[in-house]
């Protein structure tokens, strides 16, 4: 958090310490915010317009400057963003909910401002995506196709992909003591903690696992990892999604289409789809923090939705 303004790096350490935000979400805020009053010193005729971005120091922005700061200006660097820098949809979203975070911080814990410009700072409207999902069918080709060295720990780590749902962070940082019994602790997103039960496949391919997963030699800092890489040291998200990747190959599926997260998102739509979960207990089990983000999975299903119109006892009647 070098050469930030002293008011943004309150702001960073408030939301990591004291709303748990991950660090890969305050790193987001940081780049936001940076770009941010960067581009404020253009549009306020602080720097030359034809400046290069990195040579904008903003390390002198102080309380007076952010007070000046109104709701216009936010609209025109969310302009900025989509025009000039190509953002998308979401990624314009995200600077709307830093900027809208960052604001309120000013506003009612740090009170550096009276009003709160992005109070009214409407995000851009994004329309629902359908989750990219694999089949029954493709879901059991997978597991079949995990072969090689490591097969039982590949075979472990993509049954919990398939079963529980879980983020690719959640499940490269699963220790040992996170499990017991047919429980399994997870600190999900925002360091929150949930608990995800195991079914009978997950925890005979973690018993299977065990029992040939090294001890010797581990990297002290990485003793309690239940996952650990040829490297003696907990596995990488990166590695992870390489396994994953080649699984998907020589299991004859599209390794351009799916991935870790869309794994994710298959077990979300099995247990949707066959397993009469309810979309709360579902919310639950993926860590979601709003139901609206679990509700993709219930546009997915068709015939679900066609079974629930038969049963109706009226559907029978007819004059």
């Amino acid at each position: 958090m070098e050469n930030i303004p002293y008011i943004v790096k309150d702001f960073l350490e408030y939301m990591e310490t004291i709303r748990g935000k991950s660090k890969k979400t305050i790193q987001g805020y940081n780049y936001d915010l940076t770009l941010f009053f960067k581009y404020m010193k253009i549009r306020r005729n602080i720097v030359p317009e034809e400046t290069d971005l990195q040579d904008i120091t903003i390390s002198d922005i102080d309380d007076y400057f952010v007070r000046t700061i109104g709701l216009n200006d936010l609209y025109s660097f969310i302009s900025y963003a989509a025009n000039e820098r190509n953002n998308l949809n979401y990624a314009r979203a995200r600077k709307v909910a830093c900027l809208r975070s960052f604001f309120k911080y000013l506003h009612t814990k740090a009170k550096v401002i009276d009003n709160n410009p992005a109070l009214e700072l409407e995000p851009p409207k994004i329309n629902s995506r359908q989750p990219i999902y694999l089949s029954l069918d493709e879901s059991k080709a997978l597991l079949n196709a995990v072969d090689g060295k490591y097969k039982e720990r590949d075979y472990a780590i993509i049954m919990l992909f398939l079963n529980c749902g879980l983020r690719l962070s959640e499940l490269v940082n699963i220790d040992l003591d996170n499990i017991n019994g047919d429980t399994l602790r997870v600190i999900g997103k925002g360091n929150k903690e949930r608990t995800v039960y195991l079914n009978d496949a997950c925890i005979n391919a973690l018993k299977d696992y065990l029992k040939i997963r090294v001890t010797e030699e581990v990297k002290e800092k990485d003793k309690k990892a239940l996952f650990i890489s040829r490297f003696k040291e907990r596995i990488s998200t990166r590695m992870v999604q390489e396994i994953v990747k080649k699984t998907i190959k020589k299991a004859g599926l599209d390794e351009n289409k799916y991935s870790t997260h869309k794994l994710r998102h298959t077990a979300a739509t099995l247990m949707y789809k066959y397993g009469n979960v309810d979309i709360r207990a579902l919310q639950q089990i993926l860590g979601h923090e709003s139901v609206a983000t679990t509700q993709i999975y219930t546009h997915i299903d068709d015939e679900r939705l066609r079974q629930a119109m038969r049963s109706n006892p009226l559907s029978k009647e007819h004059q």
